[in-house]
């Protein structure tokens, strides 16, 4: 018992929260506790100790605290197309109005097929891109010509 809280004191919450569903197990080992009555106490689901009981009894304390959540898959862009793709999406006047495009674009550039709902997320997520969002200026204006403009224009005053 002492080792589990000395875990206890030092684990991720999550695993915190399997080490004293483990912990008020251990506490009615002679008497028996029912799995709702522990959740109720800890805070969980009755469920999740259900399978943590399981996992103990079956792997002990190794297996209980083990958890197999999925990582983060490889993505479906590689490293080449990513470059391209950031390229194209940078690009000023890369004539790109929406995602739709966009795929089209892609699946024409490299010859494969990607899903839009893939394509769009990964946009959004790697550059902020947003949908068919108005420019701040126009991509052909004259940076001199608007610093002149602004030079020989009348200033305003709020009051």
């Amino acid at each position: 018992m002492a080792q589990l809280r000395r875990l206890y004191g030092q684990s991720r919450p999550n695993i915190a929260t399997r080490l004293r569903v483990l912990m008020v197990c251990k506490t009615h080992e002679h008497t028996g506790i029912s799995k709702r009555s522990i959740a109720r106490e800890v805070g969980c689901d009755p469920g999740s100790v259900q399978a943590w009981r399981s996992a103990y009894i079956a792997g002990g304390l190794d297996k209980m605290l083990s958890h197999a959540m999925g990582g983060n898959r490889p993505s479906v862009i590689s490293a080449e197309q990513e470059a391209v793709l950031r390229e194209k999406v940078h690009e000023p006047r890369n004539g790109v109005p929406g995602f739709v495009e966009l795929m089209h674009w892609f699946e024409e550039r490299f010859g494969e097929k990607i899903n839009y709902k893939t394509l769009n997320g990964y946009v959004k997520r790697k550059y902020g891109a947003q949908v068919k969002t108005a420019r701040k200026s126009h991509v052909l204006k004259d940076p001199l010509a608007a610093e002149a403009f602004k030079k020989t224009s009348p200033r305003t005053v709020l009051t």
